[in-house]
C-alpha cells in the first residue's frame, strides 16, 4: 500500500468507520464496537489495497470505500473471512442458524435466589438434574405408600436383587401367591405412572445422548492427531 493509500485509509475512511458502524453494524458474541472498527479497517485496507492494485485509486472515493466495508460487516462478514457453516462465524449467528451462549449464563436458581446455576454446571456434570432426582423420589414414595405390606416387601426384595421365592419364605405363602402379588403391583405402576413409564426409563436424555457424542467426537480428534 502507498503512503497516499494509507492516508486515504487513516484519514478520510476510518473516521467514517468510526462514525457508522456503532450505530449501523450489530455485534455479534463477544463484539463491541471498537473491535468492529477495527476489523472493518483491516477490510477497508484490504479493499483499498485491491483497487490500487487495479490502478483505480483515483476513481474510487473513500465514501465508497467505508459504504462497502460496513455492508460487509453488517452482513456477518469479518476480517478472518466469512462462513455460513461454522457455527462460531457471525454471518451463521446473524442469519439465526445458531445462537452462542456464554457458560456463565445462568440458567437457573432457587426461589430465595441464594443459588443460582449456571450453563457450566448443567452440561459439565453427568449427574442428572436434582430436581428431577427429587420429584422422581416423591412419586416412587407415593407410589409405595399405595402398595400393601407383602407388596412392599416384594419391591424391597427385587430391588435388593432377591427372588420373589426369598419373600414367599420370608412371609410363608407360596410361590404363586407371589406371582399373583407381582402381577398387581405391575397393574399398579401402569395405573400410577403411566403406560409410559416403561419407555421413559430405557430412553436416555437428549442431554446425555448430545454429551456422548460430543466427547466421542473429540476423542477421535484426538485420536487423529496423535496418529499423524
Amino acid at each position: 500500500m502507498s503512503p497516499q493509500a494509507g492516508w486515504i485509509l487513516q484519514e478520510e475512511v476510518v473516521p467514517r468507520l468510526r462514525s457508522a458502524i456503532p450505530r449501523a453494524v450489530n455485534c455479534v458474541g463477544a463484539e463491541d464496537a471498537e473491535e468492529l472498527v477495527q476489523d472493518a479497517t483491516v477490510m477497508a485496507a484490504r479493499m483499498i489495497d485491491r483497487v490500487e492494485r487495479q490502478g483505480k485509486l483515483g476513481q474510487i472515493t473513500a465514501s465508497n470505500i467505508a459504504y462497502y466495508t460496513i455492508q460487509h460487516a453488517k452482513s456477518g462478514r469479518r476480517a478472518n473471512g466469512t462462513s455460513s457453516v461454522d457455527i462460531m462465524a457471525s454471518a451463521t449467528q446473524l442469519n439465526g442458524s445458531t445462537r452462542l451462549h456464554s457458560l456463565n449464563e445462568v440458567v437457573a436458581e432457587d426461589e430465595c435466589g441464594f443459588e443460582i446455576f449456571e450453563l457450566q454446571d448443567v452440561i459439565s456434570n453427568d449427574r442428572e438434574d436434582p430436581a428431577t432426582v427429587a420429584a422422581r423420589k416423591l412419586d416412587w414414595d407415593s407410589f409405595l405408600a399405595r402398595l400393601s405390606q407383602i407388596e412392599q416387601m416384594v419391591v424391597e426384595f427385587l430391588c435388593a436383587g432377591k427372588s420373589l421365592r426369598d419373600v414367599a419364605q420370608q412371609v410363608g405363602v407360596c410361590d404363586s401367591t407371589m406371582q399373583r402379588h407381582r402381577r398387581q403391583i405391575g397393574v399398579k405402576v401402569l395405573e400410577f405412572m403411566g403406560a409410559d413409564v416403561l419407555r421413559d426409563i430405557v430412553h436416555e436424555p437428549g442431554w446425555r445422548i448430545s454429551l456422548d457424542c460430543e466427547r466421542e467426537s473429540q476423542a477421535c480428534r484426538n485420536d487423529r492427531r496423535a496418529m499423524a
